[in-house]
């Protein structure tokens, strides 16, 4: 994969495929006295989800430990596979706050090779 600085990747996106029927993997997510035990209370802002599509999607806001770190959301969508399990997709995403903003490079970014000139 390959990063470049003038498009900034801005969405973590992880795809995971689940021995189970969609219909338990969205309660698992939806009903809170489930979702508490993988994804707790304290680590999102509201307890209830900011947009939802039942049984296909749903968004949450998430709490952000430093204050000085722009908001973020976490989307989950449920399909199903061609085995009969389930297909979840988890996007986390930063809000429009600070999405125009460049994400720091690394010190081993692997950017532009410069030679010094002597």
């Amino acid at each position: 994969m390959t990063h470049s600085r003038k498009t900034p990747q801005k969405d973590l996106v992880l795809d995971y495929f689940l021995d189970a029927p969609p219909e338990k993997v969205w309660r698992a997510i939806r009903l809170e006295e489930f979702r508490v035990a993988w994804l707790p209370n304290c680590d999102l802002k509201e307890a209830h989800p900011i947009a939802e599509t039942p049984g296909e999607e749903i968004s949450f806001r998430m709490r952000e430990d430093d204050q000085s770190q722009d908001p973020s959301t976490v989307t989950f969508q449920i399909g199903s596979d061609f085995y009969g399990g389930t297909r979840l997709r988890v996007i986390h995403r930063l809000d429009a706050v600070g999405a125009g903003r460049t994400p720091p490079v690394a010190a081993n970014g692997n950017g532009e090779c410069l030679l010094r000139a002597a």
